[in-house]
């Protein structure tokens, strides 16, 4: 069982990492969250969750151990499995996913794409108690400014939503409205914010 790896960051995307360790590099599938955190290090320690089936071996990896924390708690859950839970992590952070459990705020979860409605009443009911061990305080990771001209920003951004399973002239035409809408906003946050309207 592996617990972490850290290691120098090799190559980065808003959707996995590859961390070199010892001559080894681990490709992780990370979370937004984790992307934002890690993004501007040259070193990374991701906490892990390994996926293994019979034609895979896949690690998830998170830059803290609260968001793993939840990420197992999510997969717990009948009917989320590790992609749904990672595009749940990438859509909202500990602290919103915690509130809206808490508050039983179905449309919240329910605004992660892939997430229907009994799928969502289930996250709610299932981990409504499970969450108090968590002990999450509410803040929110800073997010970083663009540092890239905005052509850069949305390759960047159609990229990732590819990766995640969207069609890419869909994300395209999404991605390329949000930054003619808010032309300062972060890889990071159009992926957000495409996530809520593809």
């Amino acid at each position: 069982m592996l617990e972490y790896v850290k290691g120098d960051i090799v190559e980065i995307t808003p959707t996995y990492a590859v961390l070199e360790n010892q001559g080894v590099g681990y490709m992780v599938n990370i979370s937004l969250q984790t992307y934002s955190a890690i993004q501007d290090k040259s070193v990374a320690k991701l906490f892990l969750y390994e996926s293994i089936r019979e034609d895979a071996f896949v690690l998830y990896g998170f830059a803290t151990s609260t968001e793993r924390r939840m990420f197992l708690l999510l997969i717990s859950v009948s009917g989320v499995g590790a992609g749904t839970a990672r595009m749940i992590l990438s859509s909202l952070s500990v602290a919103e996913l915690c509130q809206a459990i808490q508050t039983e705020n179905v449309n919240a979860i329910k605004s992660v794409k892939g997430i229907g409605l009994k799928t969502a009443q289930r996250i709610l009911v299932d981990l409504k108690d499970k969450i108090k061990e968590l002990d999450v305080v509410a803040n929110t990771v800073g997010m970083a400014a663009p540092s890239a001209p905005n052509q850069q920003i949305a390759a960047e951004a159609v990229a990732a939503l590819s990766m995640l399973g969207f069609a890419a002239t869909q994300s395209q035409k999404v991605v390329a409205k949000i930054l003619s809408d808010d032309p300062a906003l972060s890889v990071e946050q159009v992926i957000k914010k495409a996530l809520k309207l593809l």
